[in-house]
């Protein structure tokens, strides 16, 4: 899932989409209001995590272009402005939670996992492919059951590909799912990492299948009886 992350603080953003990447998430990093706006218009986020004092303004007066371009996205405001008064501004916006600074990381992952679980989130569904099931809200892929772990870009390109179970994923779309603003991608990175995921369910007996579609995409499917 991709995430847009809004905070000038450079150490804290660095911070911020390392614990992200951890858990899964391909982070998106901004600094300022003008580039949230131009990111929003590019890309489909699952999950903001806001910002209020940036350098050209409030985040919260994103809240309402955010909410009309991506009703689904999940927002969490994570500012120092820790007053009652400034959470009751910020939740009666439209943020869906809010957490001050300074944040404890086990705290923050535990509320984004709670937000991606509220009725209407983008990441509610749990996905079932053959002998392999992706709890989208809880970021856990698991085959029989038996919980596995990935690397953050195998679990962007798996999560995709299971969303669209049985059709093809064009290649365009895969690399906007799995690499960064900041990530330098090259010409054979998304083949090296299909290649390297399609080993990984192979030998964990997932029971599905990557299809490739030359020059097109690929496609997750469950492996023939």
């Amino acid at each position: 899932m991709r995430v847009l992350l809004v905070e000038d603080e450079p150490e804290m953003a660095h911070a911020l989409a390392l614990r992200l990447g951890r858990s899964g998430f391909i982070a998106d990093h901004v600094g300022a209001l003008e580039d949230a706006r131009a990111a929003l218009a590019c890309h489909h986020y699952g999950l903001a995590l806001l910002d209020r004092r940036l350098p050209d303004g409030d985040g919260l007066d994103l809240l309402p272009e955010l909410r009309r371009l991506q009703p689904d996205a999940r927002v969490l405001i994570l500012t120092a402005c820790e007053a009652i008064a400034e959470r009751v501004s910020g939740l009666d916006a439209g943020a869906d939670d809010y957490l001050a600074k300074p944040v404890d990381f086990d705290e923050l992952m535990a509320r984004v996992r709670a937000c991606l679980r509220r009725s209407g989130a983008a990441g509610a569904p749990v996905l079932v492919v053959g002998r392999l099931s992706f709890d989208l809200a809880a970021r856990e892929v698991a085959i029989d059951g038996v919980p596995v772990v990935l690397h953050r870009r195998e679990l962007a390109l798996l999560e995709t590909l299971a969303r669209c179970a049985g059709r093809i994923v064009l290649r365009s779309r895969l690399v906007e799912e799995v690499y960064g603003f900041d990530d330098e991608v090259q010409d054979n990175a998304l083949n090296i990492l299909v290649s390297r995921l399609r080993k990984r369910l192979a030998d964990l007996g997932a029971g599905v299948e990557i299809h490739s579609a030359r020059g097109i995409g690929y496609m997750l499917a469950r492996t023939p009886a």
